[in-house]
């Protein structure tokens, strides 16, 4: 299961009209460790960014799931409500989980989220779906 982490890279953005302003940009790291994602994402950031960055904060997500789709360039986080029923008691039981879904508007988001959801055998309902700030997701490198 993919550790998730949500790093903030502090740097000085040249803007279209040539100044330059600080932004703080998230980005969504699989590491194990807090240290690994700092220094991925700092491995990950150094190419695009010229001049000097910092990480300015790292912290544990609870995403449960990420359904990827190449054509999207924004990312979506769907809380959904689980349903089960516990066996002794009868009774409804509701658990949410987070799952971030790729797309490029919030109706793919909703699309790509039904077609990842295709098969579960759990019943489920969609509590929300809000974009976020998330300029990027780098998963964890598999090495040969």
């Amino acid at each position: 299961m993919a550790n998730w982490f949500e790093c903030k890279i502090r740097y000085d953005k040249l803007q279209e009209n040539g100044a330059a302003k600080k932004v703080n940009e998230p980005y969504l790291v699989d590491a194990l460790s807090f240290t690994e994602a700092e220094a991925r994402i700092t491995e990950e950031q150094r190419p695009f960014i010229s001049g000097e960055f910092s990480v300015s904060a790292v912290k544990r997500t609870k995403i449960a799931e990420i359904f990827w789709n190449e054509g999207g360039d924004r990312w979506f986080m769907v809380k959904v409500g689980f349903i089960t029923i516990d066996e002794k008691t009868a009774a409804e039981k509701r658990s949410t989980s987070l799952i971030l879904v790729q797309a490029s508007d919030f109706r793919s988001a909703f699309e790509n989220f039904t077609e990842g959801m295709k098969g579960t055998m759990a019943d489920y309902e969609i509590v929300s779906i809000s974009e976020t700030p998330l300029m990027d997701v780098y998963k964890m490198k598999v090495v040969d």
